[in-house]
This record gives structure tokens, C-alpha cells and sequence, in this order.
């Protein structure tokens, strides 16, 4: 038996939280493509996010990224990891909603801390105090990410494989993923 992808996961969460790791481990594991929604962007833009924020503004790559996120729902199921402030969005939720399924890694801030505190290719957090920053998007975003229709926990400690074994499951468990015979 081999699972089969119903519609497209789409990984949601914070800076941090695991959404391409693990998304890419997901790919691998239903032997669908992986993207990146936000090396889409770069890929068309030809800028670094961190460029495009400077020039063009915040606004601009997210209507950017909405652009990025409809146009790969409309394709072949495949697991698509967003960027953290994607499903802030209504339009966003609402394409995700109609044309996939949200899959909401939730880290807790120490361990999403942990992870990005030593990275410079987040332009949230050049800030004075990048952990009060990344504290006050954690405590707005939270609320926003509990609305996806998955949840799966990513452990400080646990490996990428065994975060993507229990997104899996969660995945199958709500039917999102169904095995046919090969």
C-alpha cells in the first residue's frame, strides 16, 4: 500500500517552527513535489525576501506571496511550505481552505527562539530586541494558526523525522491522506 495525496498540505507556523524541514520529509515520504513559497518569490523576483521587504515594502510581497500560494493550490497536490505571515491573511485561509489542507507546526517561543536567534535572513527580527519582536508576532500570530484544520506539535528535542511520522498520522487520521494499492 502507498499513501495518496487527497489535496495540497500546506505547512503554516512561525519563523522557526519547521515548515520546510519537515514539509520537505512529508514530500519525500508521499513521494509528491516539495515548494517553497517564498523561494517561489525569490526564484520570481530574483531578489532575496529580505531585499524585496527593503524595496518594495511588506504589502508588496505579501500580495506577492497570495499570488504565489493560489497559483500552487490550482496545481497537482504537493506539500507547500509558506511563509510564517502567509495565513495571517484571510484570502490566504480561505484559498488554503478551498484548495488544500493547513498543516499548523506550533512551536513553543523558546524553541522557535532557539532556532532563529543566530539566523540574519529574518527581516522581522532585525529589530533592537529581535526576542520582544519575535514574542509579540508569536502572541499575535498564535491565534490566527489555531484556526488551520491540522495541528501538530514541533518538540525542541524531536527529530524532523519524527515531527513529519506524527504530521503524518494526524494527516491520515483526518483523511487528508488515503492508501491505495500499488
Amino acid at each position: 500500500m502507498t499513501d495518496r495525496l487527497n489535496k495540497t498540505i500546506v505547512c503554516v507556523g512561525m519563523m522557526g517552527a519547521g515548515k520546510t524541514a519537515v514539509g520537505r520529509a512529508l514530500a519525500h515520504e508521499l513521494n509528491v513535489p516539495f515548494v517553497d513559497s517564498d523561494a517561489e518569490i525569490v526564484a520570481a523576483a530574483n531578489l532575496e525576501i529580505s531585499e524585496i521587504f527593503e524595496r518594495y515594502g511588506e504589502p508588496f510581497f505579501r500580495d506577492r506571496e497570495t499570488q504565489v500560494i493560489k497559483r500552487l493550490l490550482e496545481g497537482l497536490p504537493c506539500v507547500l511550505s509558506t511563509g510564517g505571515g502567509a495565513f495571517l491573511r484571510q484570502e490566504n485561509r480561505d484559498a488554503i481552505e478551498q484548495g488544500g489542507v493547513s498543516l499548523w507546526l506550533d512551536a513553543d517561543l523558546d524553541v522557535l527562539w532557539s532556532r532563529v536567534k543566530n539566523k540574519d535572513t529574518r527581516p522581522l527580527l532585525k529589530t533592537a530586541n529581535p526576542f520582544e519582536t519575535l514574542k509579540s508576532i508569536y502572541d499575535e500570530r498564535c491565534p490566527i494558526y489555531e484556526l488551520a484544520m491540522v495541528h501538530v506539535k514541533s518538540e525542541k528535542d524531536a527529530t524532523i523525522e519524527a515531527t513529519m511520522e506524527k504530521a503524518l498520522k494526524h494527516l491520515q487520521d483526518a483523511g487528508h491522506i488515503t492508501e491505495k494499492a500499488t
